[in-house]
């Protein structure tokens, strides 16, 4: 069911009459400028996003900037944080747009997926729960372990989400070429139009 609907965003919407005629995500992706500008103000975007949240997660470890309460520095960076998120995502749900099938099937980003995913439900019990105490350690040179603990988890899957989404680029794992049988199972290699090719002596 997604996957159909993914085959109707990059092949059909949009689309107008005629043999050369393109979808609109054939259009952006073969657009001679704009795709670039896109993917490398996704990057600028993201470079702000995470450089904001390196410096407060860093300061929740009591690594920096331990003689400043928490609450000044996260009020601080905080905008910078928000804007930097609501712009990686537009751009993202671009490059997405251009190529869905292509992401649908890339094992990079679905992992990214995954550990995204991670990080935000981690951001979610961390302002919801452990935030909560925050007065009481405001000013702490080191937090208490929830928060660094937090801290720590955040890092690390922020550090997951660029890493893999950097290795999407690299056709190191993709359909249609012989590669382990869970690789072809997690990226619904049989599903797609290149087909699910096994390791010589492995089944598919």
């Amino acid at each position: 069911m997604i996957r159909a609907f993914l085959v109707w965003l990059q092949t059909a919407l949009g689309k107008g009459a005629g043999d050369t005629a393109q979808s609109w995500s054939e259009a952006l992706l073969g657009s001679l400028n704009f795709w670039g500008l896109l993917e490398g103000s996704h990057l600028i975007g993201l470079m702000l996003f995470a450089g904001t949240i390196l410096i407060v997660d860093l300061r929740l470890l009591g690594v920096t900037f331990r003689r400043t309460p928490v609450s000044v520095v996260s009020d601080t960076i905080l905008p910078l944080t928000i804007f930097g998120f609501i712009f990686v995502v537009i751009t993202g749900m671009g490059l997405f747009f251009a190529k869905p099938l292509f992401y649908y099937h890339n094992i990079w980003f679905r992992v990214k997926m995954i550990m995204l995913a991670i990080a935000l439900i981690n951001i979610l019990v961390f302002h919801s729960r452990i935030q909560r105490t925050q007065g009481s350690w405001d000013s702490d040179a080191l937090p208490p372990a929830g928060a660094r603990t937090a801290a720590a988890l955040s890092l690390s899957a922020w550090l997951v989400v660029i890493t893999f989404g950097r290795l999407i680029a690299y056709d190191w794992f993709e359909c249609g070429k012989p590669q382990p049988a869970f690789i072809n199972w997690a990226e619904e290699c049989k599903v797609s139009e290149k087909g699910a090719v096994a390791l010589s002596g492995a089944h598919p």
